[in-house]
């Protein structure tokens, strides 16, 4: 083991030492990826292996869930899958995953940290194996609710910049099959019963978030697309512009939503302490939680 690889390794064993709960990691495809999955040679992933630090994951070609279970005596229910961000090209393993967790159990939500596949597969749809690894995760959660003390009609989604892309299209594209069933957990609806994209990026068409405010036609808000929170700000190149024309459309259609646009804070910032308002993102997200009763214990 390298030494990047090593520190990867040591932080991600502190932080789940200081998790209320121990947390297991669990493979969400139990024989083999999906048919037409694209897989990458041994040398480069081994050169990809080797870019892995403290902060990233820079391969994955096991798509995983980290469960972190909500202490029993906080435990009220309800649950989140987490998306990392990276550009679909990396993972920003603690900040937009491990340490997102730890505070969602602190107000009793259990939180699975999805490792999705990076980097990017196929150039022309950077999101469909990801699309893939989140489908599939929220039928598992919701198939193996019980076992977790969860409540299968409040299962979210959260994530951030394209972690948050790829929480919209797990609001927005739920309908949209892309694997072929292989157990009976692909029976159970993947549609979210909140979504939560955070900084999102990617939202203009051909994954645009620079030039123009309009969304793509990936982004299909209908009636049914699940409730949604949404933080950015407006120093984030066109990204504050895109998540208030998803805030529109989510209006048009009747979708419940709530938005909050900071002035500054740019990107990347998770949920660690700033110099700016953003940083109190959190708490606003908690008090829509509370308000719409998916914190209610069960």
């Amino acid at each position: 083991m390298n030494i990047s690889n090593l520190k990867a390794l040591l932080l991600t064993l502190t932080i789940l030492a200081l998790s209320p709960c121990s947390a297991e990691e669990m493979e969400i495809w139990p024989n083999s990826l999906p048919e037409g999955s694209v897989t990458i040679g041994e040398k480069q992933a081994e050169t990809l292996r080797s870019k892995t630090t403290s902060e990233r994951i820079a391969f994955v070609d096991r798509p995983t869930l980290t469960v972190f279970p909500a202490d029993k005596e906080k435990a009220n229910g309800c649950a989140v899958i987490i998306c990392p961000g990276g550009g679909y090209n990396i993972l920003a393993w603690p900040k937009e995953g491990l340490e997102v967790a730890q505070w969602f159990n602190s107000i009793g939500v259990t939180a699975f940290v999805l490792k999705y596949r990076v980097p990017r597969r196929d150039p022309e749809r950077i999101h469909w194996e990801p699309m893939q690894d989140v489908q599939r995760s929220i039928r598992l959660v919701r198939h193996q609710a019980k076992n977790w003390g969860i409540d299968p009609g409040r299962i979210g989604t959260l994530g951030f910049s394209a972690g948050g892309h790829l929480t919209v299209m797990s609001g927005v594209q739920y309908e949209t099959v892309c694997y072929d069933a292989i157990d009976e957990a692909d029976a159970i609806s993947c549609r979210p019963d909140f979504i939560c994209p955070i900084y999102c990026a990617y939202l203009g068409e051909g994954y645009d978030d620079r030039t123009n405010s309009q969304l793509g036609s990936l982004v299909k808000v209908t009636p049914n697309t699940p409730p949604t929170f949404l933080a950015v700000t407006w120093d984030d190149a066109m990204r504050g512009a895109q998540s208030a024309s998803l805030f529109a459309k989510l209006r048009e259609n009747q979708v419940e939503a709530e938005i909050h646009v900071y002035t500054k804070g740019g990107h990347g910032y998770g949920m660690r302490p700033s110099d700016f308002r953003v940083s109190h993102w959190p708490n606003q997200l908690e008090g829509w939680l509370r308000a719409r009763g998916f914190l209610n214990k069960n």
